[in-house]
């Protein structure tokens, strides 16, 4: 028998009002100036004012750091690094979705490491270590999609080639998570729609590899049982704080559970977000029923337990046309042609996505022509 090592990660405060937490628990730490990351638009909420003044009463001198928007590129790395290094900061308190949190992420990184943050992607062929203690690092989610907060790994994109590349290291886990739903009440609903798929493709696509993780495959089934149940209350009743905490809590488990792995779907997705600058939590939603479709005949009998563990009358065959009936009351794009993708994309999404790591754990192995057929029927109505 082989031996397969595991590993689960960080301190999680989960609740309404655990945002509160955060400003002590840095004082506890013996920390005294925070840097606070953010995204554009997140920077002129009340939120991050709020923020700032809880922090400042538990006795931190603060600053802000917003230059995040899109996909979050190296050069908002470094910039964040750099601003980190100008206000002398001893800690990096990331807020937002998952593009301020990756980049939070590796912003003490690079604040306290030498070199460009492409530098420490883990396939770069000289790949620098990590060879110091990193700045101390909290996460504030404030959608539930990605999960990041509870992740070892951050994706930055390319500046030229928009390619997403993957730092990957337990040493960035963040040392403590402050979970508030309550952060998450004001999100639109095609936000809550497009994150809320992104947190459900994980925690199925990650059950769905053959690889060997079975506390993961656990926590996949319970995530995509909370999922089912919350994510169209979520959408529908922006307000209910109950639903919110539920999809918050299957975002983080997704995020939790593909450390077994990921698929196809991924695949898919990062290609579209780089030839096409599709939304990842969308571009998962798009392509999640088209690609499980086609993955059922390599294990049909792991669709009968994600269709149980969501409640869906019918066993495995009946989970695919249940996700759809999901998309359809959650206001997702029928298909990718209605979110301006073209047939012309159709060589370079296959390209991106052949290339990427994520199917290579797909329950059916997946090559560049099936990849072409699963983007032009993904296209059609």
């Amino acid at each position: 028998m082989s031996i397969t090592r595991f590993s689960f990660p960080t301190v999680i405060h989960f609740g309404a009002g655990a945002r509160t937490l955060a400003g002590p628990h840095l004082r506890e730490h013996g920390l005294k100036r925070a840097l606070i990351v953010t995204d554009k638009g997140l920077a002129a909420l009340p939120l991050i004012a709020s923020l700032q003044a809880e922090l400042t009463a538990a006795g931190l001198n603060t600053a802000l750091y917003a230059g995040i928007w899109g996909n979050p590129t190296g050069s908002q790395v470094m910039n964040g690094a750099a601003a980190y290094k100008a206000h002398g900061a001893d800690c990096v308190v990331g807020v937002g979705g998952g593009a301020a949190l990756d980049v939070a992420k590796v912003v003490g990184l690079l604040a306290t490491h030498p070199g460009d943050v492409m530098e420490y992607v883990w396939d770069h062929p000289q790949v620098r270590p990590i060879t110091t203690a990193l700045p101390h690092f909290i996460a504030l989610p404030t959608t539930s999609g990605t999960g990041s907060e509870v992740g070892r790994s951050s994706v930055i994109s390319e500046e030229a080639t928009h390619i997403k590349r993957v730092i990957f290291s337990p040493l960035i886990l963040a040392k403590a998570v402050f979970a508030d739903p309550e952060l998450t009440l004001a999100l639109p609903a095609a936000v809550t729609a497009a994150t809320g798929m992104d947190a459900l493709t994980h925690n199925v696509e990650s059950y769905l590899s053959p690889a060997f993780h079975p506390l993961c495959d656990g926590i996949a089934l319970e995530g995509t049982r909370i999922a089912a149940r919350a994510l169209a209350t979520a959408v529908r009743e922006p307000g209910n704080l109950q639903a919110r905490a539920d999809m918050m809590m299957s975002s983080m488990m997704g995020a939790i559970a593909f450390q077994k792995d990921l698929g196809a779907v991924h695949s898919c997705a990062h290609a579209l977000g780089t030839v096409c600058d599709t939304h990842h939590g969308l571009a998962n939603a798009l392509m999640i029923d088209t690609v499980l479709a086609w993955n059922f005949e390599a294990v049909p009998h792991k669709f009968d337990e994600l269709a149980h563990a969501a409640g869906v009358a019918g066993g495995g065959s009946a989970f695919v046309p249940w996700l759809k009936s999901l998309k359809a009351q959650i206001g997702i794009a029928p298909n990718l042609a209605a979110v301006g993708v073209r047939t012309d994309h159709v060589p370079r999404l296959v390209e991106v996505a052949t290339a990427d790591i994520c199917h290579q754990t797909n329950p059916r192995p997946c090559t560049a022509a099936d990849f072409e057929r699963l983007f032009l029927k993904a296209l059609t109505p």
